[in-house]
């Protein structure tokens, strides 16, 4: 892991951004992390969108965690932003916005082409950052995750012992393999729904959840789109980690 620049928030909030060989992120620590003990780690998980486009709704989370003792980081996901282009996941993504543009309903192939090869990626991407985190003085364990694609925090929750506890976020498509995936999932989860999210397969978000084998999880529907997820669904959502990571 290699630093590239750093800021501090009028907070006290540390922000280092890094590269992980040629996957860029960004760390925020908050700043009673260097006097006391280690900080507990959330990794947020942005979508496909480039973090230079989510960078806003990112640092606002981040600093929000912070002034909960919690250290934040994400990383950029295979494709996105100023990583080398994808072809087969552009594709992929051509033809899901040709489907809904018809109105036709979107195939289980176009499915699985868009989501199962970003998530064979990402997957091993996110454990070696955590390594690489994990390694730093000022953070310690347990860790948890928040975000989406929601496929992608599945299979961390199921391959990745170091995550205690997960906030997931239903606002993307399902492959059906992902269902017995999701059967295997054994952690503490806490579930965002937007009801209305035009984008989002809501019965595939509930069939979803239902698989879910862990003994504790919650799912919160709040009204609106996708990008409506109201403030008190976010002050739930860090309750929920301060519950189960500290």
């Amino acid at each position: 892991m290699h630093f590239t620049s750093e800021q501090r928030h009028d907070d006290g909030v540390l922000e280092r951004e890094f590269t992980l060989g040629e996957i860029p992120g960004i760390l925020w620590t908050p700043a009673s992390a260097a006097a006391s003990a280690p900080a507990p780690l959330i990794l947020l998980s942005p979508p496909p969108l480039g973090l230079r486009k989510m960078y806003p709704r990112l640092v606002a989370r981040a600093r929000h965690s912070a002034a909960d003792g919690f250290a934040t980081a994400t990383i950029e996901l295979p494709g996105s932003g100023d990583r080398p282009r994808w072809p087969a996941a552009e594709q992929a993504l051509a033809d899901l916005r040709r489907a809904m543009e018809a109105g036709e309903p979107v195939s289980d192939e176009i499915v699985d082409a868009l989501i199962l090869p970003l998530v064979e990626k990402a997957v091993p991407e996110w454990q070696a950052a955590l390594d690489a985190l994990l390694a730093l003085p000022e953070i310690g364990g347990p860790v948890g995750y928040s975000g989406g694609v929601i496929s992608i925090g599945v299979r961390l929750a199921v391959v990745e012992p170091r995550i205690a506890a997960a906030v997931l976020f239903a606002g993307s498509f399902v492959p059906r393999a992902m269902f017995e995936e999701a059967r295997q999932v054994t952690l503490p989860l806490h579930v965002l729904l937007q009801w209305d999210d035009e984008g989002n397969d809501r019965q595939a978000a509930l069939d979803l959840f239902d698989a879910f084998g862990s003994k504790e999880k919650s799912l919160h529907a709040n009204m609106g789109g996708h990008t409506g997820v109201p403030q008190f669904a976010g002050d739930a959502a860090a309750q929920f980690f301060t519950r189960h990571l500290k």
